[in-house]
């Protein structure tokens, strides 16, 4: 089981196990199953392009073949920016304090790219807290599932029917009205890069 969300508000911690939202809890799910001629559960695997290699389903998600065909581990990665040099790896904030921020504009939710949401049940909540989710009030906070390269942002919200957080990372969008005249930009360079039918 997962470690829980612990935040802090004005002083005041509180505890969420989490548990991850997905389409099949949602909507439930049907899976269509291979079976063999003896009756057992086939099983989805590929062959590198040498046809040296069985990979089967999860071995991806361990490591990585590099070009010459040898195995690197996940944890011998190193994460680079875009100038090549190594970057900080970010801590998992599971089961670590995380200092609650807001209330926040609600309209904040509306420009995160949200990757996953989480059913969070209350384990140690701070009454004062609770009564501003309820009131429709939303925070937010920093997230990361595990330890890896890209921390994420969290917004705790809450209703009726429960507490969730929605994390993702913020995308920002350029509005545009009706009233405002979309102005055109041109390039005043004189390049001779249009074709001449004559030199055919």
């Amino acid at each position: 089981m997962a470690k829980p969300i612990i935040v802090n508000w004005k002083g005041v911690q509180s505890s969420f196990k989490i548990t991850k939202l997905d389409r099949a809890k949602l909507y439930g799910k049907r899976q269509r199953q291979v079976l063999d001629p003896g009756g057992d559960r086939c099983e989805r695997a590929e062959l590198t392009r040498d046809g040296a290699l069985l990979i089967r389903t999860g071995m991806t998600a361990q490591g990585y073949f590099d070009e010459g065909g040898t195995w690197v581990p996940n944890g011998d990665l190193v994460g680079l920016d875009k100038q090549g040099e190594p970057v900080a790896k970010v801590a998992s904030t599971l089961g670590a304090e995380e200092t609650l921020h807001g209330p926040v504009d609600p309209t904040e939710v509306l420009d995160l790219s949200v990757r996953s949401v989480y059913i969070l049940d209350p384990d140690g909540l701070d009454p004062d807290l609770q009564k501003r989710l309820l009131g429709g009030d939303v925070f937010r906070f920093a997230f990361n599932y595990r330890a890896d390269y890209n921390a994420e942002t969290a917004f705790l919200i809450g209703n009726k029917s429960g507490f969730f957080a929605l994390v993702g990372t913020p995308a920002p969008a350029d509005w545009c009205e009706l009233e405002t005249v979309a102005q055109e930009t041109f390039d005043d360079d004189d390049d001779d890069d249009e074709l001449d039918f004559e030199m055919f």
